[in-house]
Parts: structure tokens; C-alpha cells; sequence
């Protein structure tokens, strides 16, 4: 892997072109910083690709963006792939600085691919914003625009919007629409001077081009010297750029205004930034500067020999060759694309397909489980009404119960001689119990108990428990809840039933709680008091 890693960073900083600055990966010190290299995290990278790079040491910058872009992507995160996006983005904008811009555009365009890929928007507005200055430095203003309007329209806050109003407006300028150039180059300026002062320098300078354009030569000093202030104030790399720019422009200025003299130290100025980091264009725009200068001097063979300068460098950088490969670049990436639509719309039919198919099964479960659920129900509605008529019939035993019992003690009495008790006195002692238990009002106080019924008696309340258990086989509970429910389905089979309600009969017939009544009433009579009252009423008509 490691091996693998290595020959892949030895193709990426020997891809640069021969002018520009390069390492040998042979020695042992070179090999020992690869590998510690390789032992960062990719946010270690990251951070220490933008380091060097802040300090112009462009081959350590790239070796750390390379190692980043070789990630595997199927292990990189949401984070990792992005961080992935901005090294190629790094390295793009430190090729397209050098010249390289068949290099730049690969990188940009595997960083859009992968911005497509992963849905990422936000950054394909400064990749499309990128593409159109390549297409820029080659004259093709038409393209470059079509790319500055995507970026437009893709820009979601002020990081990128600057740039983008910017090189708009440098495209007016060259198209000679004047108004329309000011109105983008005053937004971009604004933007800057309020939002993001990293690119103020870029915008006044360009403020500066455009005033030298329509010859007001005094605002394009001004806004000059503002962008080489603004330049110097900073070391980054963009500002460096941004600085042999505008000392270009201003040599540029000059010799319009017949001040050669100032307009070669400007130059030679600009010169020297531009040798110290490959900055081949600048160089280029210089050399043939100079060669004018040289020729308004009539120095012919000085003039000559920048201009050769001016074309070898010219000829490196904007050749049609590195144009065409750029175009088939372009061509590539259009067809990658389309394929990726026609994949998307394949496997778009085949969700759909899967989607209806699916339903399908769905439906037909839907279905059976309706029908299943519709049988239940026509099954539940007649067991119910069976049982409506079983609790109706029972209703009527109860009815039939009632109207039989005799109310009279001396029938009560009757009925218990045939017990035998072990003590004779027992005879009168179960009388006097069935007595106490006929008088309503004693037995539907909801204090009443075992130990009140053994006080009326004037004896032990658990011998009155054990008569009641051996007489009547049941406990006192059941023993009194028979009597209060009886007293409960008198109240339910009077004329005036319909005005009660079962918490109010409840507590007339002595339960402390409506549901104790529900489940006293259920266990004596097998329905509920609530079915029972309404078989009642209904039964009254």
C-alpha cells in the first residue's frame, strides 16, 4: 500500500510542468516525511496542506492533497468526503496558480463528480466558478459565463457569491458592457467590504481594470493601490497572486499614461513575485508588456526577445493542444454524466417496478386480512347476540327468583328445620339472623358488617361467621351481597327504574364503590346491573 502510495505522489508532483518547482521522492529524508505523513488522520492532512501551502511550500501543500485524495471512498464519512472535495479543489487552485490548467480542470472535475455523487451541493458552486476562469485565460468568455451563472444559481451564501459577481462582471468588461460590468463588480465589492475581506483584493483590482478600460485613469490608480495595500496586508498564497496582479496592472497603467519608467518598475516588480512562484500567466502578460515598452523605446531587439519570452510561455500555457485535451476532458465528464442519468432513470423504473409489485403483495395480504377480519366480526355479532338472549333468558330466572321468594321470616324459618345444628338454640339463632338481614335499612348501611350483625345478636362474631358458613354454606361476604343484590333488582323492576343509575343504586344498597356492585352484581346474577336494568326497561316497554 504504502509502495502503491508512493509512485502515486511521485506521478503527482512530477505531473507539474518542467518549469515549475519539483521534489526527487528518492531521498531517505523525503521517504521518512511521506511515511509520518501518511500516519495523520485526514483532518491532520487537511490542516497541514493548508499550512504549507500558507507558506508557499507548494510540493509538501500537494503531497498532503494527494494523500487525502487517494482516500478509499467507500470508508470516508460525510466529513472525509468532503475534506476529499476540498483537496481536490486545493490542488486545482495551486495548478491553475502555476499555468497547469489541464491539471486544474482533471482535479475539478473529479471534485464535481464526487460532489454529484454524494449529493453535495454547496461546494459545486466555487468548482463551476473555478472551471469558468479556466475558460477565461483561454478566451472563452461564452462557456466561462454559461459556468459563472451555474455557480450563480448554485450559491447559497456569501463564501463563493463574491467570486462569482466578480468574474461576471469581468466578463461584461471584456464584452464591452460597461453598466452591466459595474453592476457586478460593485456587488462583488460590497460583499467583500462587509462579508469576506479575503477576496477584497480581487475586487478592487478588478474595480481597477475596468476603470483603466474607459480611460478614467485617476479611480484605476486609486482602486490599484487599494488592492496592492489590501495584498500586502496578507501572506497568503491567493493574496500573493492577487498582488503580481495588480503591479501588472498598474506597469500596465503607466505605460498607457507614457510613464515607462514607473511602468517597469511596476512590471519588474510584479516579475519577481511571479518567477518566485510559478506564476506563468502573469509572467507571460508581463514579458509582452515589456516587449511594448521596448519597442515605444525603440529598442527593436529587446522588444524581440520578450516577446519570444511572451510566446514560448503563451504557447505552454494556452496551447490548442492542453485546450483540446481540456475539451475532452469536458466531453468525458458530459458523457459520465449522462450515463449516470440513464442509471438513475433505470433504476428509478426498477424501484417502481419493485414499488408496484410490492402493492401488490401488499394488497392482496390487505385484503385477506379484511375478509379474515370481516368473518371475525360477523362471527363475533352472532356469539354476542347469543349471548344477549342467554343473559335475557337469565334476566328472566332472576325475574322468576324474585317473584318466588317468600318475604315472610316464618317461611324463612320453615325452610331451615330441616338443618341440623348441634346446638337447638341455633333454630332461633338463624331466625334472628334472617330477621336482621330483612330490614333494608340495616343491611344497605354501608357500614355494615360481620361485626355489626354480631352486636345486633349480642354474641361472637366468629360464631356468627361459623353458623352462617355451616347454615348457609357461604361467607358473610357472599351472604350479604345476595340480599343487597336482591334489594338492587327490586329497585331495577320498579315502575320508576329509568331514573336511577347504577352508582346510585350502588350506594343505595349499601356498596362503597360503583365497580364492588358491577362484580357483586355479575358473580350473583351472571349479567351486569347496566344489561340488566335495560333488559328491564325494555322488558316495560
Amino acid at each position: 500500500m504504502k509502495r502503491i502510495l508512493l509512485i502515486t505522489l511521485t506521478m503527482l508532483v512530477l505531473s507539474k510542468p518542467i518549469f515549475a518547482q519539483t521534489i526527487t521522492l528518492g531521498t531517505p529524508q523525503e521517504k521518512d516525511l511521506i511515511s509520518n505523513f501518511m500516519r495523520f488522520s485526514q483532518q491532520q492532512l487537511y490542516d497541514t496542506g493548508n499550512y504549507f501551502l500558507f507558506k508557499n511550500s507548494i510540493d509538501t501543500a500537494l503531497i498532503c492533497y494527494g494523500l487525502i485524495v487517494n482516500t478509499p471512498e467507500k470508508n470516508a464519512g460525510v466529513k472525509q468526503q468532503e475534506r476529499i472535495i476540498h483537496a481536490f479543489i486545493r490542488i486545482a487552485h495551486i495548478y491553475s496558480n502555476m499555468g497547469d490548467y489541464l491539471n486544474a480542470y482533471k482535479y475539478l472535475i473529479d471534485a464535481l463528480l464526487l460532489c454529484e455523487k454524494y449529493n453535495i451541493e454547496y461546494e459545486q458552486a466555487m468548482i463551476y466558478n473555478n472551471l469558468g476562469n479556466i475558460y477565461v485565460h483561454f478566451c472563452k468568455y461564452d462557456v466561462a459565463k454559461t459556468y459563472y451563472h451555474k455557480a450563480l444559481s448554485l450559491c447559497k451564501d456569501t463564501t463563493a457569491l463574491d467570486l462569482v459577481f466578480n468574474n461576471l462582471g469581468y466578463i461584461e468588461f471584456f464584452n464591452g458592457k460597461t453598466d452591466s460590468a459595474f453592476y457586478f463588480l460593485d456587488k462583488s465589492l460590497q460583499i467583500c467590504e462587509h462579508y469576506n475581506r479575503r477576496n477584497l483584493t480581487i475586487a478592487l483590482d478588478s474595480k481597477g481594470s475596468l476603470y483603466q478600460k474607459i480611460k478614467q485613469y485617476d479611480s484605476a490608480f486609486y482602486y490599484y493601490n487599494l488592492s496592492l495595500h489590501e495584498a500586502r496586508k496578507n501572506t497568503v498564497i491567493e493574496h500573493k497572486l492577487a498582488e503580481t496582479t495588480t503591479l501588472s496592472n498598474l506597469g500596465n497603467l503607466f505605460f498607457e499614461l507614457g510613464k515607462t519608467d514607473s511602468a517597469l518598475f511596476y512590471i519588474g516588480l510584479s516579475n519577481t513575485i511571479a518567477q518566485e512562484n510559478n506564476y506563468l500567466k502573469n509572467l507571460a502578460d508581463n514579458y509582452l508588456t515589456l516587449s511594448k515598452i521596448e519597442e515605444s523605446r525603440g529598442r527593436t531587439k529587446s522588444a524581440l526577445e520578450n516577446f519570444k519570452k511572451y510566446a514560448q510561455l503563451n504557447d505552454s500555457v494556452f496551447s490548442a493542444e492542453i485546450f483540446g485535451d481540456i475539451n475532452q476532458l469536458q466531453r468525458y465528464y458530459e458523457v459520465s454524466k449522462t450515463n449516470k442519468q440513464i442509471e438513475q432513470l433505470v433504476f428509478e423504473q426498477q424501484m417502481k417496478e419493485r414499488t408496484i409489485y410490492f402493492q401488490r403483495i401488499i394488497w392482496s395480504i390487505t385484503s385477506f386480512i379484511l375478509i379474515l377480519v370481516t368473518i371475525g366480526l360477523v362471527y363475533i355479532y352472532f356469539q354476542k347476540k347469543n349471548l344477549s338472549r342467554a343473559y335475557e333468558v337469565l334476566v328472566k330466572k332472576n325475574i322468576e327468583i324474585i317473584e318466588l321468594q317468600d318475604n315472610s321470616l316464618e317461611k324463612r324459618a320453615e325452610k331451615y328445620k330441616n338443618i341440623v345444628l348441634n346446638d337447638n338454640k341455633q333454630n332461633e339463632f338463624v331466625e334472628k339472623i334472617l330477621l336482621i338481614m330483612e330490614d333494608r335499612p340495616t343491611i344497605c348501611d354501608t357500614e355494615f358488617s360481620l361485626a355489626k350483625l354480631a352486636v345486633l345478636l349480642q354474641c361472637n362474631h366468629v360464631y356468627v361467621s361459623q353458623v352462617i358458613n355451616t347454615v348457609f354454606k357461604k361467607n358473610f361476604r357472599l351472604f350479604l351481597n345476595e340480599y343487597r343484590i336482591k334489594e338492587a333488582q327490586r329497585l331495577f323492576s320498579a315502575s320508576d327504574a329509568g331514573k336511577y343509575k347504577i352508582e346510585a343504586v350502588a350506594n343505595e344498597v349499601g356498596f362503597k364503590s360503583p365497580n364492588a356492585f358491577r362484580r357483586a352484581f355479575t358473580e350473583i346474577t351472571g349479567v351486569s346491573p347496566s344489561f340488566y336494568l335495560n333488559s328491564m326497561l325494555k322488558a316495560k316497554g
